[in-house]
């Protein structure tokens, strides 16, 4: 086809490589106009419990990954198109503008997502232009599963029999070796800042914490360092669940959140090393990992806003759950007086990450000893989280909190149980927590059973130094 004019639209597929909206993009058109929109609506808008839709973390690894996609492009002679405002108008221009073809982009399925695509498809169709949509954030083809997606089993266990070792992967694609420039003069646009975004400078500080740089490289290099310089995927099972570290666990959710990672492509080089080093359960384990990912994603397809709603997938509101944002406060600001979950949020708070057994723990302390609504956890975490995906996400908390895809009601973390086995020598606790390091490693996790001598001697006086326990302390004796 001669002169065929086509937008790509990057969204939280930040790669070349195995993108499939720019290989369809590629195979039908002579001029391909790359665009990436931050949308004020994501960017800078509140949640509904009053935290910021993406807090500082993710606005600058989202920065970075946008910024490296953008020298990627470059390089291959091209340019990314930058652009302040809403897709559905600013994309909308320039369409119009270049008199393009199709817009190719990589189908979103959450609410928010989805309705930005109807109102593009909506403007675009008012000048006889159409959409064409890509997959590209799950491990599985739907096509390929044994069932419709309306009839993805509820429980994790049956979903995962029903396809791993029977449903093959697909390969993922290759980034491409050149992509068509554009001929027509456009304004490129400069990428914005974090102060663009309202950040003080305090907030802009804290980013720099983020312990992982975004960008297609970054992941990749990620990639390789995890599994093919140090061997940790080796160990990934044994490792997992650790608190304290940058190796503890494979560091990709992040990349895989806004797409500088495809899950297949960590899938072929898992594959790659297990065929090369060594096949184990932690080579496993991490495959098993993005089949959860895949699992949540379904459940959010097939079930659709039942995720953010208070019943979750069961459709079974707790009404024992509360709104209380003072006692919220408690758990969000480190002040519950149980270790553990202080130094979590904490890690939280400044980093903008915390490991998965912390996100657990945190949860189930909000939920069921708190008894504090699982949504305000999950839209704290949503705003805070440099790796928020918005189906594992929701899907997690729904699990937690009794009302997701789970056998069982209940799932309760007795916290210091938890302490002494994920931190024994009190180590993730002291670090986040340094007016606990003079107590006993034995006895770090439970400062509240300190007598007022042995406070003094520890230098950790109670509702001094650090709270005193928020809930009945006969529950953690």
């Amino acid at each position: 086809m001669n002169n065929r004019r086509v937008i790509l639209w990057f969204r939280n597929d930040l790669r070349l490589h195995d993108n499939e909206a720019l290989r369809d993009a590629i195979m039908s058109a002579d001029e391909i106009y790359p665009i990436y929109v931050f949308d004020p609506r994501v960017f800078s808008g509140k949640l509904s419990f009053g935290f910021r839709k993406t807090g500082v973390f993710r606005t600058q690894f989202i920065l970075e990954s946008v910024q490296n996609l953008r020298d990627q492009l470059n390089k291959m002679g091209t340019e990314l198109i930058v652009r302040m405002g809403y897709p559905e108008d600013e994309i909308f221009k320039l369409a119009k503008n270049l008199k393009t073809s199709w817009i190719f982009c990589n189908r979103e399925r959450t609410q928010e997502e989805v309705h930005v695509q109807d109102l593009l498809e909506r403007n675009l169709w008012s000048i006889g232009q159409e959409v064409r949509y890509s997959r590209g954030k799950m491990l599985y083809y739907t096509a390929d599963l044994p069932f419709p997606v309306t009839h993805t089993p509820d429980i994790f266990t049956h979903f995962r029999k029903e396809v791993e070792k029977i449903i093959p992967i697909r390969p993922p694609f290759d980034s491409p070796e050149t992509i068509p420039g554009f001929n027509e003069a456009v304004t490129i646009g400069e990428l914005p800042e974090l102060q663009d975004f309202g950040y003080d400078e305090n907030e802009i500080g804290l980013a720099k914490n983020v312990p992982f740089k975004g960008g297609e490289d970054e992941g990749l290099k990620r990639l390789n360092y995890y599994l093919f310089e140090t061997d940790h995927v080796a160990h990934y099972k044994e490792t997992r669940n650790e608190l304290l570290g940058s190796d503890y666990s494979s560091k990709f959710s992040a990349y895989l959140a806004q797409g500088c990672l495809s899950p297949k492509k960590i899938y072929k080089e898992l594959t790659k090393y297990e065929e090369t080093r060594l096949k184990n359960d932690s080579t496993y384990h991490l495959y098993f990992e993005l089949l959860w990912r895949d699992f949540f994603r379904l459940m959010a397809k097939k079930h659709g806003n039942a995720i953010f709603k208070k019943g979750g997938i069961k459709r079974e509101v707790k009404k024992e759950l509360k709104d209380d944002i003072s006692i919220f406060r408690i758990w969000s600001e480190g002040r519950t007086g149980l270790p553990l979950v202080d130094a979590a949020i904490l890690e939280l708070n400044t980093t903008g990450y915390t490991s998965n057994r912390a996100r657990q723990i945190l949860a189930s302390f909000l939920v069921n000893d708190l008894n504090v609504n699982w949504q305000m956890g999950a839209e704290y975490f949503e705003s805070l989280l440099v790796d928020y995906d918005p189906c594992s996400n929701w899907g997690n908390w729904n699990y937690i909190a009794g009302v997701g895809s789970d056998p069982r009601d209940n799932r309760y973390f007795n916290i210091v149980t938890q302490a002494k086995r994920y931190d024994p020598k009190g180590e993730f606790v002291k670090t986040w927590l340094p007016q606990l390091v003079f107590i006993p490693s034995e006895r770090v996790h439970q400062p509240y059973l300190l007598n007022e001598e042995e406070q003094n001697d520890f230098n950790c006086v109670l509702q001094k130094d650090y709270p005193a326990i928020c809930v009945n302390s006969e529950v953690y004796q």
